[in-house]
């Protein structure tokens, strides 16, 4: 999660200037608030997160507490990989997540029958990743979701329209799973480049290769 800090700040004749800062990371803006309170030159002191939710300086060191051992700052590479001649889909995923101080990456696939178009494994791909991280208990959280089909991620965003029948069950099904997750979805177009590890675990399991693995990131 990153954070956009607001406070004001007084000057020696008692008036008021308002600062804004980037968005920064949660440990960061802790310590920035910290160090505002700490010259006392700085008054209404507010962290807005990515929802759109303020926190005083109290509040936000609360919630990191309590959110420390749940997984957080969640990213998300999805790819769907598609045989034509069996009608057979290979699905990839990478997760990056924090967990108390640690970093970790997931990387599973999973074979997928019954498929009619690549657009629909990309579908199917990232509703896999979403029901992995059901079962790592990602709720009430910002996601950024990034993949290599913009036709897939500006459908879901609702910037481009989507007409066919099978897409749109698949549409349904995973903003229903996001609404029961409570997850704010970012969805981010990547260069195919950038989406290689996706991509080759989609190709592995439609070879029969299944991998699920859970790293801790040094």
């Amino acid at each position: 999660m990153k954070y956009r800090l607001e406070w004001n700040y007084k000057t020696g004749k008692n008036e008021k200037i308002q600062f804004t800062s980037d968005w920064i990371s949660t440990e960061l803006a802790i310590q920035a608030g910290e160090e505002l309170e700490r010259l006392g030159k700085a008054s209404d002191i507010y962290f807005y997160d990515e929802v759109g939710t303020s926190w005083i300086l109290k509040e936000l060191k609360k919630l990191v507490t309590e959110i420390e051992d749940d997984p957080h700052e969640i990213t998300v590479y999805f790819d769907g990989g598609f045989q034509k001649e069996t009608n057979t889909a290979g699905l990839g995923v990478v997760i990056f997540f924090k967990q108390g101080k640690k970093k970790y990456r997931i990387r599973a696939n999973e074979m997928f029958n019954e498929m009619e178009t690549n657009n629909e494994a990309e579908y199917a791909a990232l509703y896999y990743a979403l029901t992995i991280l059901e079962e790592l208990g990602v709720h009430h959280l910002p996601c950024e979701f990034k993949g290599d089909s913009q036709v897939v991620l500006k459908q879901l965003e609702g910037e481009w329209p989507c007409y066919e029948d099978v897409l749109n069950a698949w549409l349904d099904r995973i903003e229903e799973k996001i609404k029961a997750l409570s997850l704010t979805p970012k969805y981010t177009p990547i260069p195919r480049n950038d989406n290689k590890e996706a991509d080759k675990l989609a190709t592995q399991a439609l070879e029969g290769k299944e991998i699920f693995a859970k790293t801790q990131i040094i």
